[in-house]
C-alpha cells in the first residue's frame, strides 16, 4: 500500500511537481543575490544615523524599510512627486530601483499560483501536498529498501537509477518535506486558513505644540542598531498629532516625535513568530545559505522523477509479460518474486502459466510490495526468492524478512518458498532461508518444505512443480524455458595467452566497443557505459544459458576485457579460448554495482587469484588519481600466469599501483595469497586502522581462505571480516 501512495502521486502529479521544484530552485536564488548586490548596514550604525542620513537625502521620506537580506529601501513625496529606491546605509543616497530583479515577479506567481490567481493557489498547494506524500512515503520506503532505521546511511546497491534514486532521496527528503510544509502553510495563511495574529500597538497621539527632535535625541532610534529595523514611518506633515512608528525584530512602537517618549509598544504573538519563521524557511529571506541549499534539494526532484520512472517502467516490463494477471483482491494464488537480475521473473511466468492452466486464479508480483491485507482471498502465497551475494536480499526486497517476522498476525492462507542460488556458495538460497526463518517466527503456516534451484536449473524447478503440484491436488510438471537475453555482437580484437606450461590454458581477451547511438550513450543502455567489476554475460553456441564473467576494463577505457581460464568440458571458456582476433561472440551487460571501491582517498587492498585479478587489474588501470592501491595476487608461477605481469611495472611507475605482492603456489617457496597476507599483518593492520577497503575477487575456496586469514589477522573486532563487510569496507566477487 505504501509503495503505491508512492508511486502514484508521483507518476500522476510528476509534471506539476516537477514545476514546482524547478522554480522554487529558482527562487532560492534570489535573496543570496540580492544580499550579495546591496551594501549592508555598518555595525555601529543606529536607526538615529540611518533616518538622518536618509531624511538629509529626502527630506520628504515618508518610510524606510530594511529587508531581511539587508536591502535598505526608502519612500517619498517631494514636490508634488512620490518616488522610491534603493538606499545605501552610509550615505542615505540612491543606488538604484526598488522594483523586483528581473523575472522575479514572474517566477514568484508561477510557483504560487501558475499565473491564474486562487485556483492556480489551490493547484500549487496541492503540489505541496503531493509533495509532501512523496517525501513522506519516500522516507519509509528507502528505510525499508536499506535494511531498517539503523542503515539509513548505508551503502546503496543495485542497477544505477535505483542507487541514484536512494541516494538523492536521502540527501533531499528533509528538504523536500520542509519546503512542503511550510508552503503549505503559507497558502493556508494566505486563505485565512490560519488566523492573522499580527499585533499593532495601541492607538497614539502625539503632542502637536511640540517642535520635532533630532532623530539622535529619541532614545529609542539612538539606541535601537540600524541591523534590526524592519520599518520605520514618519508622520504625515498634514496631520499635526501623527507619530513615528518603529517596527524591528523585537516588536512595533508608537514615538512622539516631539518628546521621544515611546506612547504605545506592541511585541510579537506566538503564531506571528512561527509565521515568520515559516516565511524564512521558504522563501529564503533572511537566511540565504538555508534557501540555496534547499533549492538544491528542490534540484533533486528531477532526478528522483526520472529515476522513479525508470524502476517503474522496469517493474512494468517485468509485470507486463505475466499474462492473465488477476487483481489481488481476486487471487487464489499469491506468488511473491524477490530477483536482483531479473532470472527468478522468468521462472515465477512459467509457474503462473502453469497454475493459470490449472484453473487457478493467481497473481504474480513483486515480493516487495508484500502486505497480506492486499489478497483477501489468498487460499496459499508462493514466494520465489533468489539469494544476491552472500546470503543477502534482492536490492528491492531488502527488509521484508523483517517485516514479515514482525506481522501480529501470520496470513491464514499457507505459505510455499521455492529459492534459488547457487550451490558452490556457502550461503546457498540464504535469502530464501531467511524468509522460511521469519514466516515460523510470526506463525506462518508451511505449506510445504521450502525447495531450491541451483543455477537456474531446470530441472530442480521442474522436480519442485511436481511437489507443489501434490500438495495443491493439481496436476502440474512445469518445463521451464529460459528467455533468450537480448545480446549485442562482439568483436575479439586481441588476446594475450598464459598457463599453458601449468596446465591451466588461459587467456585476456580483448573485445571492441559495440557502436552506440546517441541515445544509447545518452541513457547509459547496453555496453554504452560500464565499470570494472561488472559483470559480461556469454551466450555460448548450442545453448541460452548465459555465463557470466567480471569485466577488466571501464567503458572509458574504449575495449570490453576480460580474463577466462579453460575448464575441461567447459562449453563457454573452450569457446572463448579458442577465439582469433576478428572473431566474434553474443553478449550482454550486466551491472555489479556492489563491488566497487568507495569513491574515497583511503587505502584499498586488492586480493585476487587467477583470472580473478581482471576486476582488480580494471580498478587499477582507472585509479587516475593515484589512490593507494595495494595488490596481492595468488598464481601458480610467475613465468606462466602472471596475468597483467607486462602492465603491472607500468601501472607502478605511473602511481596507479602502490604496491605488489605475488605468492606461487608452483614454484619457488610455493605459498599462497593467504600467505602473503599473513606476511603482512602488520602493514594490513595499520591500513585496515586508516579506513582502508578490502576487495576479493576469485575462486570460492580461496576467498574462504582469505577471509579466516583476517580473521586471524584482525588485532580488534573493528577489524574482522564480519565487521568490514557490515561497514561495506570488505567486498567480494566469487565464483
Amino acid at each position: 500500500m505504501l509503495r503505491l501512495l508512492h508511486r502514484w502521486p508521483g507518476l500522476l502529479a510528476m509534471a506539476l511537481v516537477l514545476l514546482l521544484s524547478v522554480t522554487g530552485a529558482i527562487l532560492s536564488l534570489y535573496p543570496m543575490a540580492e544580499r550579495l548586490n546591496v551594501p549592508q548596514v555598518e555595525s555601529t550604525l543606529t536607526v538615529a544615523d540611518l533616518a538622518k542620513r536618509v531624511q538629509n537625502a529626502h527630506p520628504g521620506v515618508e518610510q524606510i524599510r530594511r529587508a531581511p537580506s539587508g536591502r535598505v529601501v526608502a519612500w517619498w513625496f517631494e514636490n508634488g512627486t512620490p518616488g522610491a529606491a534603493v538606499i545605501d546605509p552610509a550615505t542615505g543616497a540612491e543606488i538604484g530601483s526598488p522594483d523586483p530583479a528581473f523575472g522575479l515577479r514572474f517566477f514568484t506567481d508561477l510557483h504560487r499560483k501558475l499565473l491564474m490567481g486562487d485556483g492556480g493557489r489551490i493547484t500549487a498547494a496541492m503540489g505541496a501536498g503531493l509533495m509532501l506524500l512523496l517525501s513522506a512515503s519516500g522516507t519509509v520506503l528507502v528505510a525499508r529498501r536499506m535494511g531498517g532505521w539503523n542503515r539509513w546511511f548505508a551503502r546503496a546497491r543495485g542497477p544505477l537509477s535505483t542507487r541514484l534514486h536512494t541516494e538523492l532521496a536521502r540527501f533531499a527528503i528533509g528538504g523536500l518535506m520542509l519546503s512542503s510544509l511550510t508552503g503549505l502553510w503559507m497558502t493556508a495563511s494566505v486563505f485565512s486558513l490560519i488566523p492573522d495574529t499580527s499585533v499593532e500597538p495601541a492607538p497614539a497621539f502625539a503632542s502637536a505644540a511640540q517642535t520635532p527632535l533630532a532623530f539622535d535625541q529619541i532614545p529609542l532610534f539612538a539606541e535601537t542598531p540600524a541591523s534590526a529595523l524592519k520599518e520605520l514611518s514618519f508622520p504625515s506633515p498634514d496631520l499635526p498629532s501623527d507619530t513615528l512608528k518603529l517596527t524591528t525584530e523585537g516588536g512595533a512602537a508608537l514615538i512622539d516625535p516631539g518628546t521621544g517618549q515611546m506612547l504605545s509598544f506592541a511585541t510579537p504573538g506566538v503564531m506571528e513568530r512561527v509565521s515568520e519563521i515559516i516565511l524564512m524557511l521558504h522563501t529564503g529571506q533572511g537566511a540565504e545559505t538555508l534557501g540555496l541549499i534547499l533549492g538544491l534539494m528542490s534540484l533533486s526532484v528531477p532526478v528522483l522523477g526520472w529515476t522513479g520512472f525508470q524502476q517503474w517502467r522496469a517493474a512494468r516490463r517485468y509485470g507486463a509479460r505475466i499474462k492473465a494477471n488477476v487483481k489481488p483482491t481476486l487471487a487464489q494464488t499469491v506468488v511473491l518474486v524477490a530477483s536482483e537480475g531479473g532470472s527468478t521473473w522468468g521462472f515465477a511466468r512459467t509457474l503462473h502459466n502453469g497454475l493459470t492452466k490449472a484453473g487457478q486464479k493467481v497473481h504474480t508480483g513483486a515480493l516487495s510490495s508484500f502486505d497480506p491485507n492486499r489478497f483477501p482471498h489468498a487460499e496459499r502465497f508462493v514466494i520465489l526468492a533468489a539469494t544476491y551475494g552472500e546470503g543477502e536480499a534482492p536490492t528491492a526486497a531488502r527488509g521484508v524478512a523483517e517485516r514479515i517476522a514482525k506481522l501480529r498476525h501470520a496470513p491464514t492462507a499457507p505459505l510455499a518458498i521455492l529459492g534459488f542460488g547457487d550451490r558452490s556458495f556457502p550461503q546457498f538460497c540464504g535469502y530464501a532461508e531467511s524468509l522460511a526463518k521469519a514466516a515460523r517466527a510470526a506463525g506462518w503456516v508451511e505449506l510445504m518444505p521450502m525447495g531450491t534451484v541451483d543455477r537456474q536449473s531446470a530441472q530442480d524447478f521442474t522436480r519442485w512443480s511436481r511437489d507443489l503440484g501434490a500438495a495443491l491436488g493439481l496436476p502440474l510438471d512445469l518445463t521451464h524455458l529460459p528467455e533468450r537475453p537480448r545480446t549485442e555482437t562482439l568483436t575479439l580484437i586481441s588476446r594475450r595467452d598464459y598457463g599453458a606450461e601449468v596446465q591451466a590454458p588461459t587467456a585476456i581477451l580483448r573485445f571492441a566497443l559495440p557502436r552506440k547511438s546517441l541515445w544509447a550513450r545518452l541513457s547509459g543502455h547496453g555496453f554504452a557505459r560500464f565499470d570494472a567489476g561488472d559483470l559480461i554475460g556469454i551466450l555460448p553456441r548450442g545453448s541460452d544459458v548465459p555465463r557470466f564473467y567480471s569485466l577488466a576494463s571501464a567503458s572509458r577505457d574504449g575495449f570490453v576485457e576480460i580474463c577466462v581460464r579453460r575448464h575441461p568440458g567447459g562449453l563457454c571458456s573452450g569457446q572463448l579460448t579458442e577465439l582469433q582476433p576478428g572473431d566474434t561472440v553474443a553478449g550482454f551487460l550486466r551491472p555489479n554495482p556492489g563491488f566497487r571501491p568507495h569513491a574515497s582517498r583511503k587505502p584499498v587492498i586488492l586480493i585476487g587469484a587467477g583470472t580473478g585479478v581482471g576486476p582488480l587489474a580494471g580498478f587499477i588501470r582507472a585509479n587516475r588519481r593515484r589512490r593507494p592501491l595495494h595488490l596481492y595476487f595468488g598464481i601458480r608461477s610467475p613465468e606462466s600466469d602472471l596475468l597483467y605481469g607486462e602492465d603491472f611495472a607500468a601501472w607502478q611507475k605511473a602511481g596507479h599501483l602502490a604496491g605488489l605482492t605475488t605468492a606461487s603456489s608452483r614454484s619457488g617457496a610455493r605459498h599462497y595469497v593467504q600467505d602473503a597476507l599473513r606476511a603482512d599483518a602488520e602493514k594490513l593492520r595499520a591500513m585496515l586502522a586508516a579506513g582502508a577497503q578490502i576487495m576479493v575477487c576469485g575462486g570460492r575456496d580461496m576467498a574462504a581462505a582469505v577471509r579466516a586469514t583476517l580473521d586471524d589477522i584482525a588485532q580488534t573486532a573493528a577489524q574482522s571480516p564480519a565487521t568490514l563487510k557490515a561497514e561495506g569496507r570488505y567486498l567480494e566477487d566469487v565464483y
